[in-house]
């Protein structure tokens, strides 16, 4: 009787943690959550960081300064496949993501971190290696931005806090 009621606990625990493990998977496979908003770390178990400096994702623009209100065209390359993303300009000056965006590509949606549109994220698990967006710099002046991307290659393995060039705002007050 004993060992029955040990079967039954060990049948039990083992559907609960693979109920658990799933459900964290499936979490994320639509997309980054709030809780990454901050520090743009993706919130996997047991996922491996690697150095933000690698020669594999880099995201930049075309354009080295912009005025408030303009809309920046920006691109992320990346010479091996990923599945997951999170993008967002931020400011120089203090690290506050800042703007939103007005084009994404498919396979990916707007999150609202602070306010509607501020970040993007992917919307499913394709393998994503060029994607393009259109970022719109808010009307009033907010200073000198970066954009950054975390990029999750596998559930695994994902790189964070990956940066641009700086943008220069002009028409400054």
């Amino acid at each position: 009787m004993e060992d029955g009621r040990r079967a039954h606990i060990a049948i039990v625990g083992w559907a609960c943690t693979t109920l658990c493990l799933v459900s964290c998977g499936a979490a994320f496979s639509h997309g980054a959550s709030l809780s990454a908003c901050t520090d743009m770390m993706p919130r996997h178990l047991r996922a491996q960081l690697h150095s933000p400096s690698n020669n594999y994702v880099t995201v930049h623009t075309n354009m080295s300064f912009y005025f408030p209100g303009d809309k920046v065209p920006v691109t992320v390359r990346s010479t091996r496949d990923f599945m997951g993303f999170l993008l967002q300009a931020r400011k120089v000056s203090n690290d506050e993501i800042t703007g939103t965006f007005v084009f994404i590509p498919p396979g990916s949606k707007l999150l609202t971190c602070f306010e509607d549109g501020d970040a993007v994220t992917h919307s499913d698990k394709s393998l994503k290696r060029n994607l393009s967006f259109v970022w719109k710099a808010p009307d009033q002046p907010v200073g000198d931005i970066k954009f950054f991307i975390s990029v999750v290659q596998s559930y695994f393995v994902y790189w964070a806090k990956i940066e641009s060039a700086i943008v220069a705002q002009r028409g400054q007050n």
